[in-house]
């Protein structure tokens, strides 16, 4: 049975607070699992099934359950998730090769609430509550774990998380029920990273800017594209300029000379070098 997860809304910064729990944002995909007559199926925020990606995490518990969790790999020089090996997991769907990524690209399961069990609907529960149930489950295998949390030092947390490189903290009212709908109950503070980069071009049936950073030779590489970020005013403000600046083009994108450039956040670099969900902040002028 699928159950649509509790999304999150988001802050723009750490904070405290006695009222809430904090717990590591877990740099993967979320999940649903559910058992029901012993049969587990694994679902995405999406409701598509997924279960044959990931066999290992096929294994029941002591009786039928809901549970919401994020899915991972763990980059072994690191020791931080790694997400585009869980996405690498995620899109494999032959049996063959699903197989061999189970030995070189395990996948764990990081547990962070409990929805339904034993023929009980716990949503309603305070979260406080839920977690207590949570707590006391006999794990399956140690591809199981459940994510820890501390009460109230939301900044505390914070930094220990960005001093790692992690991804983000989620706080959580401790009185908040489960909704099957973004909330601000549930809260995320992402760990941004910064860069400058030139805007090289831009899409033409639809927004984006192609951008492009100098390399240790001085010449511009490509990063990725910007689809999220700038207001009105900034897109306004770039047609204006950006006519002067064509070199040429072709059936998707204008090319521009690189004279504009902007300030970016990013989740991170990917392992070939681009932008991870790059967000426009302001020009650089």
């Amino acid at each position: 049975m699928f159950s649509s997860p509790m999304l999150l809304e988001t802050a723009p910064g750490p904070f405290s607070h006695s009222n809430y729990l904090f717990e590591p944002k877990v740099d993967g995909h979320r999940l649903i699992y559910s058992q029901q007559d012993g049969n587990v199926r694994l679902y995405t925020r999406h409701n598509n099934d997924c279960t044959t990606q990931y066999p290992e995490l096929q294994l029941p518990f002591d009786s039928d359950i809901i549970l919401d969790w994020e899915v991972a790999c763990t980059n072994p020089e690191t020791g931080i998730n790694d997400f585009e090996g869980v996405m690498s997991r995620f899109s494999t769907r032959q049996h063959t090769k699903v197989q061999q990524l189970v030995k070189t690209m395990p996948a764990t399961f990081a547990i962070f609430d409990i929805l339904h069990y034993k023929d009980r609907d716990l949503r309603k529960l305070p979260l406080i509550e839920r977690k207590v149930i949570l707590h006391s489950l006999v794990l399956p295998s140690s591809s199981f774990g459940i994510l820890h949390y501390v009460e109230g030092a939301g900044e505390a947390l914070y930094e220990q998380i960005e001093a790692r490189g992690m991804e983000g903290v989620v706080g959580k009212r401790k009185d908040s029920h489960y909704v099957c709908r973004r909330s601000k109950d549930c809260i995320k503070v992402i760990n941004w990273s910064c860069t400058n980069v030139f805007i090289t071009g831009y899409k033409k049936s639809e927004f984006g800017w192609l951008v492009a950073v100098l390399d240790a030779s001085g010449k511009l590489r490509p990063v990725g594209v910007i689809e999220h970020g700038p207001n009105q005013n900034h897109k306004q403000a770039f047609r204006s300029v950006c006519k002067q600046l064509v070199t040429g083009e072709d059936k998707n994108h204008v090319y521009l000379q690189p004279r504009i450039q902007a300030r970016v956040k990013m989740r991170s670099w990917t392992k070939s070098g681009l932008l991870r969900t790059p967000v426009f902040e302001q020009f650089i002028v």
